[in-house]
């Protein structure tokens, strides 16, 4: 077993009492970094549903007089890109795809990866072995590499890179469940609960979900920031987002000629990138630290 899933099957056998929860959400506000993270995720959230107001200008209107201008230039703070669009306002709007192409795989990931592991640990034999060798095939590929060859055997596209990321994070997603579920069936409750009667459903149902998701909950959320780096690099590929959509990744490809002429224009959606995806990684580590009493 991974030292990932060890860690998550130890927050799994943790009873979840009452006051459990309480607990976590006093001892993830008394973390300042998972706090930072979490206003920083916030602020990117707030900005991609008031984009429309908040964006100083039409990020799709073009002119080839104002193209590539610096940073600080009056009236495009951020200067403008090689076409001469408002980079602050694309930047604002980018984080709308942005978000969605790393959220929603995850999202959808986390349902259907959930429900698979759940079944296979709880149930176990035969059941268990098809459905975690048919995970095992996924792990035989790198996911970038699995994510490239599945958005390019399906097209470019919002939809169909959706489709690619959300298939890549569901094998890791139904191993963590699975691990996390086979420990929590072991457990006393669980097997008093088996002994008394009660049905299979209602076993899952009341002793093993509150148990489980929380633990495939925090994994989950520090996928996201590997979900949106993988669909800000089919975008930079062309495989993902298609031109003239404002979105990280495209427009890291579209500006990478002008990394000579105006190389910190050229960063700003690196940046973004950077800024987003290390803010999952620590509030996954905040939640991750905040569950696991044990520790």
């Amino acid at each position: 077993m991974s030292a990932t899933a060890a860690t998550f099957e130890r927050l799994a056998t943790v009873e979840r009492s009452p006051g459990y929860w309480s607990g976590v959400i006093r001892r993830l506000r008394r973390d300042p970094v998972a706090m930072v993270a979490l206003a920083i995720i916030i602020g990117l959230v707030l900005m991609a549903l008031f984009s429309p107001w908040i964006a100083p200008a039409d990020p799709y209107r073009s002119s080839m007089l104002r193209r590539l201008r610096p940073i600080g230039t009056p009236g495009f703070p951020l200067g403008t890109d090689e076409l001469g669009r408002d980079m602050l306002s694309r930047l604002i709007y980018g984080a709308r795809l942005s978000l969605l192409m790393g959220v929603t795989p995850v999202f959808i990931a986390f349902f259907v990866g959930s429900f698979l592991g759940i079944t296979a640990g709880y149930v176990g034999g035969k059941v268990n072995t098809v459905v975690m060798r048919t995970v095992d095939v996924f792990f035989a590929f790198p996911s970038v590499l699995l994510a490239i060859a599945l958005s390019g055997a399906l097209g470019a596209g919002i939809f169909n890179g959706l489709l690619s990321l959300s298939i890549v994070f569901i094998p890791p997603i139904a191993r963590i469940a699975e691990s996390v579920t086979t420990a929590v069936r072991k457990i006393d409750y669980v097997e008093a609960a088996r002994a008394s009667g009660a049905s299979s459903m209602t076993i899952i149902r009341v002793h093993v979900l509150g148990n489980v998701l929380g633990p495939i909950f925090v994994y989950a959320t520090g996928l996201i920031s590997v979900s949106l780096i993988l669909a800000s690099g089919l975008s930079f590929l062309g495989l993902g987002v298609k031109p003239p959509e404002p979105e990280w990744g495209l427009m890291l490809n579209t500006l990478r000629n002008a990394i000579y002429v105006q190389p910190w224009v050229a960063a700003l959606p690196g940046l973004m990138i950077f800024i987003t995806s290390i803010s999952f990684n620590l509030l996954s580590d905040g939640l991750r630290s905040a569950m696991d009493i044990k520790a």
